[in-house]
């Protein structure tokens, strides 16, 4: 049976920190507040209403996040693939691995960065009215109903501790990528030191 690789996109496939931190600027100038890049940071892997109410940011939601996607789109030569990633990516043994994408980022913004390099993944699971995102196991569960997947042949690569949460809250297994944006210190992970070992890391589970 084929195993399927979910992966977070940023701070798994693409660096997209400078990107976010321009974006969140924008918006601080924008809208007057005053809750520096670094605050926001600590919450990256929410969905991005869920980051807003983390930083105590209560009103104005929908036109904050509005105006953080316009910029990121114009930010987006900012965000770069991390090592190894569209090698790997583009050149994946699909007799053996299914892979996809489970994100917070807007699908719009998603589909123009998989575009810009050319990567196909076999689907992406993002945001979407009335279904809860991460850390909620919702997005999951009904995508592995659907493909008609064991639990346990389902490992997912992520880098914050919303994506570990996430991961156990659905029952799958979890992959720690150290290079990424987040730290956990939990010895006992399975780590992702450098995408290009990103299959042999997953046969071997």
């Amino acid at each position: 049976m084929k195993k399927l690789i979910l992966f977070d996109l940023d701070g798994v496939l693409f660096n997209s920190i400078k990107n976010m931190e321009l974006s969140w600027n924008e918006v601080m100038k924008k809208f007057l507040i005053k809750k520096e890049f670094n605050q926001y940071k600590k919450h990256i892997g929410l969905p991005f209403k869920k980051i807003l109410l983390k930083l105590n940011i209560k009103h104005n939601q929908s036109s904050i996040e509005n105006y953080y996607q316009k910029k990121s789109l114009e930010y987006l030569h900012k965000i770069k693939p991390y090592p190894n990633v569209l090698k790997k990516i583009k050149n994946y043994d699909s007799k053996r691995f299914l892979i996809g994408i489970w994100t917070s980022k807007h699908r719009l913004r998603v589909n123009k960065i998989l575009k810009k390099y050319n990567l196909k993944f076999d689907f992406i699971i993002a945001p979407k009215k009335g279904i809860r995102g991460k850390p909620y196991p919702d997005q999951v569960t009904k995508c592995l109903k659907s493909l008609n997947m064991l639990n346990k042949n389902v490992f997912f690569i992520g880098d914050m501790k919303t994506d570990r949460e996430a991961a156990k809250k659905s029952k799958i297994n979890f992959i720690f990528a150290s290079y990424g944006f987040g730290k956990i210190k939990d010895k006992k992970l399975n780590r992702l030191n450098n995408f290009k070992d990103v299959y042999k890391i997953v046969e071997r589970l």
